[in-house]
């Protein structure tokens, strides 16, 4: 058993709430800048008063509707500068945020509706709402459902006109640090979603203990482009951490206006997973080799690469450093310029980004902070921080946290960032702690001597081949899927002779690719799963893959699917983890092929 506990650097108030910076921002520096809207091809922006203005007529306008203390406010929409409000607005009414991905089928919407008894619902568009009314009978303790698009917000201005500031006061008074904030659903990658309840204390610790351990990322000049979907925790603690700096948060809801997005709003730092990277990096690579410049790029990526592993040692040599100023000229300001040409950091978490990947962007001049954490941790309870990366580790504990691994090698923690229990579910609350307060996370690791955390798989994951070899699937799909072709890799043979993978393309990807292979324009994947030059690249990802391990862990066999996976059909979360078994079922055929 080994363990690392981090230094306290914050302390949260057994009276403080979520609110509090709302009120003290608004106070201080009534004229900042703090949420950023698209308004047609522009931003527009909100300053701390006018949100605390906002907050408050929303706050009203809830209690008009007869919200009260405890009661629940969900939200089902994309991620947008109303959700902000609405959160806030709610926390100012002493309620409880029941946040919904708008990607959830009608079945997940009934489930969470029921499982938290919402009482009024805000939903984003029509489109959402007749989801909703599928389901609305379903969901006795619903009494309204809110239409964004269609002036909910007016509407609740409106309403609570009448309703005093005596009544929020109270309402706030009514809350402190201990008190229920938030009760946000687990992806439910193996069974039926699982709600974490989690307090102010949780959400303002975390997000005050982030600030204090990366200040290179939380300056006083901050801002971010928010694209993750703010029904996650991720994205949920950095909206905390943006008012409780009372930084400057833009959002920009649909990812195909990422990149221009970008550019308007020139960020500082990014919040993102895994896959955005290496997206920017397949395309960037694509377009230099499609363009005839391939030589010139993969040079550059090898420079960068090594200029960021020599900064771990004794730092880069004259020759070294020269060839990184002319790649910096022809390469690497230009892939800094795509990203809005101020960001210097981004934090990523949900996967991990592997070392070879994480080397080049800081080699770029760009660099991507993993960090580690769950639902039940409040987002990040690791991180790696700029002066002290540590490539293919997820960091060091956040201050004042506590992580151990235990003799099986499953990573526990410890600390105020953790839920306080499952809704309506006691047996999974208590399996989900030991005896000392530790959760039980289901992942497993280890800790080096600086109590850097590497991350090596899934309990529940391991695959036990027959003969008896335990492989860890998520590196070696990590390996795959960082192939420009590849969108997703999952690797089979629990029980089976020898270890398979099954294999998804990159649509936009494909479609280069396509055009540089001389194919029709019409040619699909699902037409070309068997296609030798389609299976060489996705050969070169698993002998890439292969490479890391020993021959009994390699992956023997691979199967291209037809399609892939995605949200909408089901076989990926709205956080982009893969369902297995959900996959293993729909692919039963497929599966069987590859030991038939």
């Amino acid at each position: 058993m080994r363990e690392f506990t981090s230094v306290p650097m914050v302390t949260i108030a057994d009276d403080a709430t979520l609110t509090d910076a709302v009120f003290r921002n608004a106070r201080e520096r009534p004229g900042k800048v703090l949420l950023r809207y698209k308004v047609g091809e522009r931003f527009a922006g909100l300053t701390t008063a006018e949100f605390r203005d906002a907050v408050v007529a929303t706050a009203r306008g809830l209690v008009a509707a007869g919200l009260t203390p405890g009661g629940r406010v969900g939200i089902l929409s994309r991620s947008r500068y109303e959700w902000t409000v609405l959160d806030y607005a709610t926390w100012a009414a002493g309620a409880v945020v029941v946040p919904i991905y708008e990607t959830s089928s009608p079945a997940q919407i009934e489930w969470i509706l029921r499982d938290a008894a919402v009482e009024l619902l805000v939903v984003e568009d029509a489109e959402l709402a007749a989801r909703v009314a599928q389901v609305r009978a379903a969901a006795p303790a619903l009494r309204e459902v809110l239409v964004l698009e269609d002036g909910a917000f007016a509407d609740l201005a409106t309403r609570g006109a009448e309703v005093d500031e005596e009544r929020l006061t109270a309402a706030r008074a009514g809350v402190d640090a201990a008190s229920l904030a938030t009760i946000i659903y687990t992806s439910g990658t193996t069974a039926q979603p699982k709600g974490c309840e989690i307090t102010h204390l949780a959400l303002l610790y975390t997000a005050e203990s982030s600030i204090a351990m990366l200040p290179e990322v939380f300056r006083p000049d901050s801002s971010t482009l928010l694209f993750l979907p703010l029904a996650h925790v991720f994205a949920r603690m950095l909206q905390v951490g943006v008012v409780q700096g009372g930084y400057d948060l833009a959002y920009t809801p649909d990812s195909r206006t990422l990149l221009p997005d970008l550019a308007l709003t020139s960020p500082t730092f990014l919040l993102a997973v895994p896959r955005v990277f290496e997206k920017v990096y397949a395309g960037a690579r694509h377009k230099a080799h499609s363009e005839g410049r391939g030589r010139i790029f993969d040079a550059a990526e090898n420079t960068a690469v090594a200029y960021s592993e020599s900064l771990d040692g004794t730092g880069p040599g004259l020759a070294l450093r020269l060839r990184h100023q002319v790649f910096d000229l022809l390469v690497y300001r230009k892939l800094r310029a795509a990203l809005g040409g101020r960001a210097e950091f981004a934090i990523s978490g949900g996967a991990p980004l592997g070392a070879r990947l994480g080397h080049f962007f800081r080699g770029i001049g760009f660099t991507v902070l993993e960090g580690y954490g769950l639902t039940e941790t409040t987002a990040p309870a690791a991180a790696n921080r700029p002066h002290a990366v540590r490539m293919g580790t997820v960091g060091q504990p956040l201050p004042g946290v506590t992580i151990r691994i235990a003799d099986d090698g499953e990573i526990l923690i410890r600390g105020q960032l953790l839920f306080r229990a499952y809704h309506n579910n006691e047996t999974a609350t208590k399996e989900a702690f030991d005896a000392e307060g530790f959760l039980r996370t289901g992942d497993v690791g280890a800790l080096d001597d600086t109590g850097h955390l590497r991350i090596t798989g899934r309990k529940k994951e391991l695959l036990v081949t027959a003969g008896g070899k335990n492989v860890a699937p998520a590196p070696l799909e990590h390996v795959i899927q960082s192939h420009p072709l590849v969108s997703q890799a999952m690797l089979v043979g629990d029980g089976r002779p020898f270890i398979a993978a099954l294999v998804t393309i990159d649509p936009e990807a494909f479609e280069r690719w396509r055009t540089g292979a001389g194919l029709p324009a019409d040619a699909a994947i699902s037409g070309l799963t068997e296609d030798p030059r389609l299976r060489a690249e996705v050969q070169q990802a698993v002998d890439a893959a292969n490479a890391t391990v020993s021959r009994a862990e390699g992956i023997k066999k691979f199967v291209i699917l037809a399609h892939d996976f995605t949200v909408e059909s089901g076989e990926l979360t709205p956080s982009l983890k893969v369902r297995r078994s959900l996959v293993l079922e729909r692919f039963t055929d497929a599966v069987e092929g590859l030991y038939r």
